[in-house]
């Protein structure tokens, strides 16, 4: 049963860590101010259906985050803190489903509470899900898929109810990131049928079934999506999101989508993906290992860790954030494994035990103390070098003076963070000769453009901005 106390220790917590000084500092990186863009550009077109970045089709993922950050701008205005706050529920709510499914299969209650407080704690876990994006959306939605499949897999064939929340959550995920939304759990749901398969000897066709027929009835809102998208785009647009940028970013033949990294990108980052729990999740898969035969709920949480990230390591776009839905998944078996650590010291000592439950408690205290210091001083710090706010407010202080501001070959996050401040979209030249033809009309006309070196005549620098690692400069004609 849950505890009411525990709960609202969790909700607390978790509201002070990911909503704490959440709209204190602008749009940061190159993730944020994509998608704040294109959500802007869906709050002022009003398209539901086709997400644009500056007018052009932008068709990387399903819409759910953008239609979750519209909703919120409308209610609480165009700001950057509208735009974190789908992600930002959607983290709180994954530590809570966490806790609340690990006391439905009859986990202990510190246990739990350990276990979710871990997951809230985890630093790549906290800091993606203070960010605009889809990424938190997706690791709530594997989540509940994968524990809804778990209290079936361990008490088969499960109930109605958590076949519904298992489709629920296949809803969320692939809504959130299409094709890998349905591949992050389908990869462990399928690990875990093949162990089945294999350790029972026999192939249980019903065992099969339902996973497959409840996975359909959650597709059935990207479906419906896919519907209209086909109605607005045609077949283009459908195989740019499900193969082109679904299939190729997997296999690499997408050259455009970047973040193309070897094999062992994520190997080598292991001592850094779960901190600060590291340690005890490492010890306790190596301790758990002679276990799992025989104990199937650890034997879950070790294939889902395993599963995802040999999935992960396959593919060719590799990103840290990819990592977030494996989070979960890190904080049961480090919980799991600090428990046996405190009973085994118990048993020994009881001093050796109460100064390990004191020292857990107060790292405890200590990250969220040090993550709310971040989230109040350092992160509004940065924006002296990362916030494209100065330049946009340069872009309407040419404008109010009667010029004409147009982008010349914009990035992403530059046309992002112009339509998201700005409000409106601006024109985007896309060669030399259309630069010079704009330049050269009467009127004083500017234009915005990324360089690795100073812009040379016949163009002339009229302002320059560094954002991050890259400079910008607005340009006229001498």
């Amino acid at each position: 049963m849950v505890s009411y106390r525990h709960l609202a220790l969790l909700i607390l917590l978790g509201g002070l860590l990911f909503f704490t000084a959440l709209g204190n500092h602008q749009l940061q990186g190159s993730t944020e101010p994509r998608v704040a863009g294109i959500a802007m550009e869906m709050y002022l077109d009003h398209d539901w259906v086709t997400p644009r970045l500056n007018g052009l089709p932008f068709l990387e993922k399903p819409p759910l985050s953008l239609w979750l950050d519209v909703t919120t701008m409308r209610l609480f205005g165009p700001t950057a803190l509208a735009a974190r706050l789908a992600s930002a529920f959607a983290g709180l709510f994954c530590v809570l489903l966490l806790y609340g499914m690990l006391r439905r299969i009859g986990r202990p209650p510190l246990l739990t509470l350990s276990a979710a407080l871990m997951l809230m704690t985890m630093a790549s876990f906290w800091s993606n899900a203070r960010q605009v994006g889809e990424d938190a959306l997706l690791a709530l939605g594997v989540t509940l898929a994968l524990l809804s499949y778990l209290q079936a897999w361990l008490r088969s064939p499960g109930k109605p109810g958590h076949w519904l929340a298992f489709a629920l959550g296949i809803t969320l995920s692939t809504l959130s990131k299409g094709v890998l939304g349905l591949a992050l759990p389908g990869v462990v749901i399928f690990t875990c049928l093949l162990w089945d398969t294999f350790a029972r000897r026999r192939l249980e066709i019903g065992a099969w079934l339902r996973p497959a027929l409840w996975t359909v009835l959650g597709l059935v809102p990207l479906l419906v999506w896919l519907m209209f998208l086909y109605r607005d785009g045609g077949v283009a647009a459908l195989q740019e999101i499900l193969w082109t940028n679904s299939v190729g970013r997997f296999s690499g033949s997408f050259s455009e989508a970047g973040h193309f990294e070897p094999f062992y990108y994520y190997l080598v980052r292991l001592p850094q993906a779960f901190l600060p729990w590291n340690l005890l999740l490492y010890l306790g898969l190596w301790h758990f290992r002679k276990r799992l035969a025989s104990d199937r709920y650890l034997l879950f949480f070790c294939l889902w860790l395993a599963a995802q990230f040999t999935l992960l390591t396959f593919a060719s776009s590799k990103r840290m954030v990819y990592l977030m839905s494996l989070a979960p998944a890190a904080a049961v078996i480090g919980a799991e494994y600090g428990r046996e650590l405190l009973q085994r010291w118990q048993a020994r000592d009881a001093e050796w035990a109460r100064r390990g439950r004191s020292t857990l408690l107060a790292l405890m205290l200590l990250v969220p103390g040090f993550y709310l210091g971040y989230a109040l001083w350092v992160e509004p710090r940065a924006d002296q070098k990362e916030s494209f706010l100065p330049l946009t407010q340069e872009i309407r202080q040419q404008e109010s003076a009667g010029r004409q501001v147009t982008l010349f070959q914009p990035s992403e996050r530059l046309a992002g963070a112009a339509v998201f401040y700005s409000r409106s979209r601006l024109p985007a030249l896309d060669t030399q000769e259309q630069l010079m033809a704009q330049l050269t009309q009467p009127g004083g006309h500017v234009a915005v453009l990324e360089s690795l070196e100073t812009p040379q005549p016949p163009l002339s620098v009229l302002q320059h901005y560094r954002v991050g690692q890259r400079d910008y400069y607005f340009v006229g004609h001498e």
